[in-house]
């Protein structure tokens, strides 16, 4: 059977009502489309542990801060279609923005899922304050929506795959998060919708970000657990046409930010090659 894509809320909720009551278990991937393989093994891992899966290709306007990308972000529902067939999806949610967020005149009348200041206030949401706002909402009208089982997120966006485990558990959720490794091109550079804007040139530039985080790693085994230290050699060895806006040490279970690395942490990073934001990080196990 050839994979469905659904616009409508209703039509969703029919669908899957129909398959619960089979007695199926339901998988959800949420996405923004422009899919890539990073997403196709979400997709892989919601199928291999689901009897149906629905992945939602949404542009969620209320994640995106002032200046940007959301306007050209890319629109690919034909190629992410065929991707998603390929990973033997059921159905594609692709709802309208009006669908989503129906008679808004602004989005700040909205009823919003916000996560804790603290958590926020570091790393990406630092610098794009009211994202994690727009991510949490989004995601728990998916959850009401789609009513999944489990759901499958990635590792690349580390502080979103914390705080959607940490809004499941607060908030009674009752859904299975299941976290996926961070999916590299050949060259090593983390998957990203994004990439798509890098010209030959910048992506080289780009490759700078994961070997930088590499050597971090190598340090720690080498005895480097200072993060101060660790910071210096990243600066040393980070391209200079790679502008750093942040690399951090947090606890991987807290989240909180450390000086030492005496507990497996998190070293993530976000820079901008361009005018192009990416994002990247390790595990490092001590």
């Amino acid at each position: 059977m050839s994979i469905v894509i659904v616009n409508k809320i209703s039509e969703l909720r029919e669908i899957i009502k129909k398959e619960k009551s089979a007695g199926k278990k339901i998988g959800l991937v949420p996405t923004m489309g422009c899919l890539h393989n990073g997403h196709k093994s979400l997709m892989l891992k919601a199928v291999q542990n689901a009897d149906f899966t629905v992945i939602s290709v949404f542009v969620n306007p209320i994640q995106f801060c002032p200046g940007e990308d959301y306007d050209k972000y890319p629109r690919t529902l034909d190629s992410d279609k065929k991707i998603a067939e390929s990973a033997a999806v059921d159905v594609i949610f692709a709802p309208s923005v009006n669908e989503m967020y129906p008679g808004l005149e602004k989005f700040s009348d909205l009823t919003m899922v916000v996560p804790p200041y603290e958590l926020t206030d570091i790393m990406c949401g630092k610098s794009r304050v009211g994202h994690f706002d727009g991510v949490e909402t989004v995601v728990s009208k998916l959850f009401n929506i789609v009513q999944p089982d489990i759901a499958c997120f990635g590792m690349k966006d580390i502080q979103q795959l914390f705080l959607i485990k940490k809004m499941v558990k607060d908030l009674n959720f009752p859904v299975e998060i299941i976290e996926c490794p961070l999916v590299r091109e050949e060259s090593g550079l983390a998957l990203s919708s994004r990439n798509k804007y890098l010209s030959e040139k910048e992506k080289e530039y780009a490759l700078s970000i994961s070997k930088t985080l590499f050597l971090i790693g190598e340090a720690v085994k080498n005895g480097i657990i200072d993060t101060k230290k660790l910071l210096d050699i990243a600066l040393t060895n980070l391209n200079k046409n790679v502008e750093l806006e942040y690399l951090e040490f947090v606890n991987k279970d807290t989240f909180e930010k450390i000086d030492e690395i005496n507990h497996t942490a998190i070293c993530a990073m976000a820079a901008r090659v361009g005018d192009v934001r990416l994002i990247d990080n390790i595990i490092i196990e001590v």
